[in-house]
């Protein structure tokens, strides 16, 4: 079999998203609560990219689709890492283990990575599936709130946040906590390993 490939999205994609996610939500539940207009939910907020990963057969149908969003700086007036929200992830069920969804969030990261932009995505608490992906692909589970929507049942939902540094600010900021002055001190200008 040859596996799908990922590019990015285009106008004329939204129709064969639409059907996946459909697929994907009959399946999974996701999105928990089905959008009005789904060709909207999947536009908006307008994302800063989107890729699909599309099938190799003939019918070239999409299997997967990822969105960045960028996420708007502090109003304190103080400097911020820019930061981009991961969303609309999902693969339908039929591509699964083909490492589609890590390949999706790769290519997000890779976007990230070249702009020194940190990302952060949330996953409902029942998710486990999906929290298991982000933990084994590097994303860092930064704590739990109560969405402000509520499930098809009128309940509470909870939110899983999680939050991956980009690979670029992730060096900047190792450079500087090597070359700070504290970190040379307490190196006792050994450079020999105990491990």
């Amino acid at each position: 079999m040859i596996p799908p490939r990922i590019r990015r999205r285009r106008a004329t994609d939204l129709d064969g998203c639409v059907a996946a996610l459909a697929e994907v939500h009959r399946v999974d539940r996701y999105p928990l609560n089905w959008p009005a207009d789904p060709h909207r939910w999947l536009r908006e907020p307008r994302p800063a990219r989107a890729w699909v990963a599309v099938a190799a057969d003939a019918d070239a149908a999409i299997v997967g689709h990822v969105a960045v969003h960028r996420l708007p700086g502090p109003t304190n007036g103080l400097p911020a890492r820019p930061t981009a929200e991961v969303a609309r992830l999902f693969v339908v069920p039929a591509a699964r283990g083909l490492a589609l969804g890590s390949a999706l969030l790769a290519r997000a990261r890779q976007w990230a990575s070249a702009r020194g932009t940190d990302l952060v995505l949330d996953v409902t608490s029942g998710d486990d599936a999906a929290a298991a992906l982000y933990e084994r692909t590097g994303w860092r589970c930064t704590g739990v709130s109560t969405a402000p929507w509520t499930a098809p049942d009128g309940g509470p939902v909870s939110l899983r946040h999680y939050t991956l540094r980009s690979d670029a600010a992730a060096a900047i900021a190792a450079r500087r906590r090597a070359s700070s002055p504290a970190a040379s001190r307490s190196s006792g200008g050994s450079n020999t390993s105990t491990s």
